[in-house]
């Protein structure tokens, strides 16, 4: 089964992986020197579009229209799924990074 979405999404997920074992100086350079809340703005809104896209196909396959089969909708919403508990997992991590910053003693 070949799906061009998950394709990109796999895509991505390398390229931040290959972010990740860079030096900041190095990744922020790459990165064109991106604000860090505009790249978490972006990855939100990314998870979001995700959800709705699986929403409306939930919905149109609910509704019978014959062009969305089961395989599109179940797929829709597993990358939903892996995309919205993806951006958990990089919640908490900023909260628990928060934390131990706080609890540091100056």
């Amino acid at each position: 089964m070949n799906n061009p979405g998950i394709e990109q999404m796999v895509s991505q997920l390398r390229a931040v992986a290959a972010q990740a074992g860079q030096s900041p100086s190095t990744s922020a350079t790459e990165a064109g020197g991106q604000d860090f809340s505009v790249l978490l703005k972006s990855a939100l809104d990314q998870v979001s579009n995700a959800q709705q896209e699986a929403k409306q196909l939930t919905q149109q396959f609910e509704l019978g229209d014959p062009n969305v089969n089961l395989q599109d909708v179940v797929l829709s919403l597993q990358k939903a799924s892996v995309s919205f508990q993806t951006m958990v997992q990089v919640r908490n991590k900023l909260v628990s990074a928060y934390q131990e910053i706080m609890n540091m003693q100056v």
